[in-house]
């Protein structure tokens, strides 16, 4: 089936008046704040969410019957990439991280119950959530086989024991979905649990919010400490032992909406280099006339270009469940987290003295955002080290395909 690139109507339209909510309502906010929301308050969100309701934006990744648009992943591309275009954009329609990843997982892993006591709230913005897997080294982190924090069958449910660290959105949250061994030892590639745990549940304590370089997503990144925390078996979000692959289900679409976010941050810091290389005059002409800063913004047009292609066709891959969607979802995970920092770098150096003001332009926040994109959901190493991985597997395994492909990459 021949991939398709080409943007619904209707999706080019909800991405134009995202476009246009974000220019006029939250880039305002984004300002005001100076796009740090690590501490702002829940009215912020709240107002900003009201906001896009009404313009008829809000919650275009969730299915209709939850109330949103019900976009598929290529649908999701072009509005997500306008939202963020924001620091908060994504924050106001509903789709920043870690939300938007726990609603798509809820919605294809959760019983009916669950949904409507997790789900519901969460699609509609008046709940939040978060997703704690990571934990401090030797734990779980780049490797999710290391995970150590346990859950152990007790009377009537689980006993959770652990500790999480860079958790984020959890201060504040409502619940969280929790990662827990529930058999064998860390290292071993299976006997992960994920589990829903209320805010008020006993046992579970949120100990400190790390300081971190970004300072965008709403309620920051904090560590947890699980003692003796105690859940009932409806608590288990999936089957018991299948947590790693429960959670797949969230991190390979998760991985591509950070990307579509991020290429809108890096489309906002293109349009300021752009901008300011066509009207400062030095060494008697514009800017954007001199040949150096003219490959610079080449560069960044097609990083931009590639960065959005990659997206689409990994799109294509997943809302079609193609057997080569985890490859293209790693290879366009490091291809954009490192060309969006490329771009947003060349944008400061375009700018000088003017791209590392915080309070003239946009640039010093989007540079101090982008640059953690690298690391978080697996740091381009690790995802070098998969892509590689499955690209040699079929030249290391006998295989009818073997003479073949050791023949074309001979001739």
């Amino acid at each position: 089936m021949p991939i398709q690139f080409d943007v619904d109507p209707t999706v080019a339209q909800l991405a134009a008046s995202t476009a246009d909510f974000v220019r006029e309502v939250v880039i305002p906010a984004e300002r005001e704040c100076g796009g740090s929301v690590h501490d702002a308050p829940e009215a912020l969100r709240e107002t900003l969410q009201k906001a896009a309701r009404e313009a008829g934006v809000f919650a275009p990744h969730v299915p209709t019957r939850w109330g949103g648009h019900g976009l598929d992943l290529r649908g999701q591309a072009a509005v997500f990439e306008a939202a963020g275009y924001s620091l908060l954009g994504p924050l106001a329609l509903n789709c920043a991280a870690p939300d938007e990843g726990n609603m798509h997982l809820l919605e294809k892993v959760a019983t009916g119950e669950q949904q409507q006591r997790y789900l519901r709230p969460l699609a509609a913005g008046e709940s939040r959530s978060c997703f704690a897997m990571t934990e401090p080294a030797p734990g779980a982190g780049a490797d999710p086989r290391s995970l150590r924090t346990t859950a152990t069958r007790v009377p009537g449910g689980w006993r959770i024991d652990g500790r999480k660290w860079f958790i984020t959105g959890a201060q504040g949250a409502d619940f969280a979905i929790v990662m827990a061994r529930t058999s064998g030892g860390p290292g071993d590639p299976g006997g992960a649990t994920m589990f829903l745990v209320d805010a008020e549940t006993p046992g579970m304590h949120l100990v400190r919010t790390i300081d971190t370089l970004d300072e965008s997503l709403f309620a920051g990144h904090s560590e947890i400490v699980f003692e003796e925390c105690v859940v009932g078996e409806e608590q288990v979000l999936g089957a018991v032992d299948r947590g790693f692959e429960g959670a797949q289900v969230r991190l390979g679409p998760a991985r591509m909406t950070h990307c579509m976010r991020w290429l809108g941050a890096a489309r906002r810091a293109q349009d300021v280099a752009l901008e300011r290389a066509g009207s400062r005059m030095a060494f008697g002409s514009a800017l954007g006339d001199l040949g150096m800063v003219q490959q610079m913004l080449a560069d960044s047009e097609i990083d931009i270009e590639a960065s959005r292609a990659l997206i689409l066709r990994t799109a294509w891959e997943l809302d079609a469940a193609s057997s080569a969607a985890s490859q293209l979802t790693s290879v366009s995970k490091t291809f954009v987290a490192e060309a969006v920092n490329r771009v947003v770098d060349r944008a400061v150096q375009i700018c000088g003295a003017l791209g590392v003001s915080a309070e003239d332009a946009p640039l010093a926040r989007l540079f101090r955002e982008v640059r953690p994109f690298r690391i978080y959901d697996g740091p381009s190493e690790t995802h070098r080290f998969a892509i590689a991985r499955r690209a040699l597997r079929p030249y290391r395994q006998p295989s009818p395909e073997w003479p073949r492909r050791r023949r074309a990459g001979w001739r």
